[in-house]
């Protein structure tokens, strides 16, 4: 960790540790934006990354404060837990091999996922949290310009990438404090629906309307298709808010859909990516061509995973750092690591953070017969969940984005949760005024 790094750091651990929630709530998010990878120091011999450090500072921060308590836990939280305590343990069991690095990623889950929960406590703090985001992301997208007109990265300072700029089209994909260019588009495309959100909201389209630029500026910065086509992904999901009482209807056409491209394509469904990276650009034959490989092996991972030194024969070409193929797929990377079981509790989390969020919004539009701002807000996390589930199938996290994802999950939780004990509190007191 350098001088540069050090300071930020300092900084960023005090505002997380002793500020209000919402501006600890910046501090996590500056430091996803502004800190490396790369910025790190060795602890016995463990990586402990800016990030970890500012993921520590929070966890501890909201037990000394009483923020969250562990008897608050619900149906999400417990998923969470479940899905990534599973796939450690099984992993632990199966290879000796990045042992240290597995426990790292369950503790990070933990730890940021948690902290999250305890400083988000209303849709208000949301709220706040994204019009102060704004602040954030100018100077961002600002730097990444920087990169893209001068094809030098200003967050060389901090340890990123400095050379070997990629090119598509003639234009560099910038990466900012990323490692690859589709993880910072993946920034752009999972925040940009919350913005949408608030566009709705009576007292914040300025704002939104600014973030909706920046979150469009860092996809179109990137320059990688699958980003953009995550983005598009984020913009139909709110294209369907016609149709958000009627959602059951939808859910039984995109079935249909993909039965019917099941049978009407000369090559299997997983091939999908690769015709949709004919418009939109990417390695998408690589991603579908994984996934053949993968049902292909099925025998060999299927009970507890397996290790991804046996995928070097899958590919012509392979990563250069293990000699393996590159997993560019999360919901893959989690059956190579625990197997089929892994995956399906990473679905099972999904179905009840979606479960959440309609039980949240059947709850809002009982309440009041006209769309109000929890509505919007809450439907703004179902597309930017949805955001996250399309990038999973041309990308692994394996960087600080996973922060924005347990930042968002945590609102889904919180919101969600929230919205239902309100409903149902009224109620009991209702109650308990007949009977007396």
């Amino acid at each position: 960790m350098n001088s540069i790094g050090a300071s930020v750091v300092t900084l960023l651990i005090t505002v997380v540790l002793f500020a209000p929630k919402r501006w600890a709530l910046v501090g996590m998010m500056a430091g996803v934006l502004y800190l490396t990878q790369q910025q790190a120091i060795d602890v016995l011999g463990l990586n402990l990354t800016a990030i970890r450090l500012l993921e520590v500072t929070g966890i501890i921060r909201i037990m000394v404060r009483r923020e969250f308590s562990f008897s608050e836990l619900n149906g999400i939280d417990r998923a969470v837990l479940l899905l990534y305590g599973y796939s450690t343990l099984v992993f632990l069991m199966r290879s000796d091999v990045g042992q240290t690095e597995t426990i790292g990623s369950m503790v990070d889950t933990t730890f940021c996922y948690f902290t999250f929960r305890g400083l988000i406590r209303n849709i208000d703090d949301l709220k706040w949290f994204l019009r102060a985001l704004v602040i954030l992301l100018a100077p961002y997208v600002a730097l990444l310009s920087v990169e893209m007109a001068t094809r030098e990265n200003p967050f060389g300072l901090l340890g990123a990438r400095t050379w070997n700029f990629e090119l598509r089209s003639g234009r560099i994909r910038c990466m900012g404090s990323f490692r690859h260019p589709a993880l910072l588009g993946t920034l752009g495309a999972c925040l940009l629906p919350l913005y949408i959100g608030l566009v709705l909201t009576k007292h914040n389209r300025i704002c939104a309307f600014s973030g909706i630029s920046l979150c469009l500026g860092v996809v179109f910065l990137s320059n990688s298709g699958g980003p953009l086509s995550a983005a598009a992904v984020g913009v139909v999901g709110w294209l369907f808010w016609i149709a958000r009482t009627k959602m059951f209807i939808v859910r039984r056409i995109l079935v249909g859909t993909f039965v019917l491209l099941a049978l009407v394509m000369k090559a299997p469904i997983w091939y999908l990516p690769a015709r949709v990276s004919l418009l939109s650009g990417g390695g998408g034959w690589h991603r579908s061509y994984l996934l053949d490989m993968a049902f292909q092996n099925l025998s060999l991972w299927w009970f507890a995973g397996m290790d991804i030194d046996q995928t070097k024969e899958w590919f012509v070409y392979a990563l250069e750092a293990t000699g393996a193929a590159d997993i560019t797929n999360n919901y893959l990377a989690f059956g190579f690591k625990a197997g089929l079981l892994a995956i399906a509790l990473y679905i099972v989390l999904l179905i009840r953070a979606f479960r959440a969020l309609g039980q949240g919004l059947a709850v809002a539009r009982h309440t009041v017969p006209t769309p109000i701002e929890t509505e919007y807000v809450l439907w703004g996390l179902g597309c930017a969940l949805l955001v996250h589930i399309v990038t999973w199938f041309g990308i692994t996290y394996f960087d600080q984005i996973y922060v924005v994802l347990f930042m968002q999950l945590a609102a889904i939780s919180y919101v969600s949760q929230a919205c239902v004990e309100g409903n149902r509190k009224p109620a009991r007191d209702n109650g308990l005024k007949a009977t007396a």
